[in-house]
This record gives C-alpha cells, structure tokens and sequence, in this order.
C-alpha cells in the first residue's frame, strides 16, 4: 500500500532524492522547502501524488499548518522525515552568538515543531513513524564542527525519549546517521564563522582526513530509506554509510574503558542518600 510521506528540506540533497524514490514506487508526497520552485519539475512529472509547501521550519505555527495541509489533502500522514537542517562551521571560540541560536533554531527547534505537529494527526490515525534526520556527529564529535555537534545530540537525546512517549500510540520513531556525504551539506548549505588563526592547523587536519573513500554518494541512499521506512518494527538508530559502526565501535570501546576506569570514584561519589533525597 502506498504511504504519504512528509519531508522538510526537500529542495535539494537527501529530501529531493528521497521524494523522488517515493513518488517513483507510488507513494504520496508532501515536499517542504523554503523555495518550492527548485520542485517544479517533480511537480509536473508527479502532479497527483506531490504536495510541494513552502516552509520554514523555525516558525512554529507554519509547521503544524504544514502538517494539516498535508492530512486535509492526501488523508494521512503516514511518515514523517525531519531532514531540514544545515551545517556550522567554526570552532567554538570563534562562534557568534547569532550563528549559534541560528543552528539550534533550525536543527533543533525546526526538528521539534514539526514533530510536535506530527503526533496528534498520527495518534488519531492509529500510527505512523516519524524519521528523524541526525547524524555521526550526534554520536561521536568532531572538531571545528562544535554546535552542529550540539544540534545533533540534541536531536538524539529529544527522539529517544519522544521514542518511549509514543510507542503506545502505534508511533514509531527512527534516527537515521549519515557519515559525510556529497551532498551540499558542506558546501553552499553551510554557515562559517569568523576565523582565528589559532586554529587553521586544526582544520587543516580535519580537512585532510575528509579523504573520497569516506564521503558517500547520496544517491545509493533511498534503498535503505525506502526499508526503514517498510520495515514492521524498524530501528531506533540506523547509520547511513560505512564510516558510522567502525569509528563508533571504537569511540564506545573507549567510553567503556575510561568509565571502567573511574568507576570506583564514580561509585563513591553515590554516597549514601535517603529514599526522598536523590537528585539527578
């Protein structure tokens, strides 16, 4: 049976490809954009089966307008993709102000509101399954990249725990991590800081390390959309990309042996509270 899919940041990278790979199998897509007009092509090849809306993901109310547009028109909301978003770079120091709630606005709270839009139409129907767009950086960080790494943990921490909330309402959650990938995501897409000299040899070495075998192709992506997408019971985290499980296996290793290592100053510091008086 074919679904009605809603995707933010559908103009160009991941949201344009996967529209595409819906509307190609049948199923019925709401393709949000700050400019529709990058869509008038799939909308004239796909005029019975594409919504285009133009949205901006930070304001609240135009998100949940966005959302009931989508169910008054195809009848449901069935899957709901959050991959609107865009990339900082900039070390910490050299971060503005503007430029840091700017990233948390979109990646954050765009995230949140079309997400607190999504629930109570998927609830009334019976289920659905919300797909949240993170990343490798919202497991593991990486220099020069400081406050995307935030948005993204934050992402992380939010859909786990919107994960337990909602499975009782037949609300299925998904956090889909890319590694890098060709898309411009770190190209036109991105925001740069103000530079500090200070700190050119740190980002020269992590440019160094961005060599063409661990940046993917974004075009071999939709097949494993398109299965977390079918699948009954689908994962909570999926990588994208064969960067993810190697780099991440390791940054956990390391984890558990630094926690192993200072567990009996971690336990001490436990202490010996009353029932009545923990505190997180």
């Amino acid at each position: 049976m074919s679904k009605t899919i809603f995707i933010t940041g559908a103009s160009k990278g991941f949201g344009r490809i996967w529209a595409e790979a819906f509307l190609k199998r049948g199923d019925k897509v709401a393709a949000t954009a700050r400019n529709t007009e990058t869509l008038k092509d799939l909308a004239a090849q796909y005029p019975d089966s594409l919504l285009t809306i133009q949205l901006d993901v930070n304001d609240r109310a135009a998100s949940f307008a966005a959302i009931e547009q989508t169910n008054a028109h195809f009848g449901s909301v069935d899957v709901v993709i959050n991959n609107a978003g865009y990339g900082l770079f900039g070390a910490i120091e050299e971060t503005s102000e503007k430029e840091a709630r700017d990233q948390i606005e979109t990646n954050v709270f765009g995230l949140l509101w079309v997400t607190q839009a999504a629930i109570p139409v998927m609830r009334a129907q019976g289920g659905g399954h919300i797909i949240q767009v993170s990343s490798v950086l919202g497991v593991a960080t990486l220099p020069v990249l400081g406050i995307y790494n935030a948005s993204k943990w934050a992402v992380e921490g939010l859909s786990e725990t919107l994960a337990s909330e909602v499975k009782d309402f037949g609300i299925k959650v998904t956090i889909v991590e890319p590694n890098g990938f060709s898309t411009d995501w770190g190209g036109a897409s991105a925001s740069h800081s103000e530079p500090i000299a200070l700190y050119d040899g740190i980002k020269e070495a992590l440019y160094a390390g961005l060599t063409p075998d661990t940046i993917g192709d974004p075009q071999a992506t939709p097949d494993a959309i398109l299965k977390v997408v079918d699948e009954e019971n689908p994962p909570l985290r999926i990588f994208l990309g064969k960067v993810g499980f190697p780099w991440l296996s390791q940054v956990y290793a390391d984890r558990l042996a630094t926690w192993e290592e200072w567990k009996e100053v971690a336990d001490a510091a436990h202490g010996g509270a009353a029932i009545g008086q923990v505190t997180a």
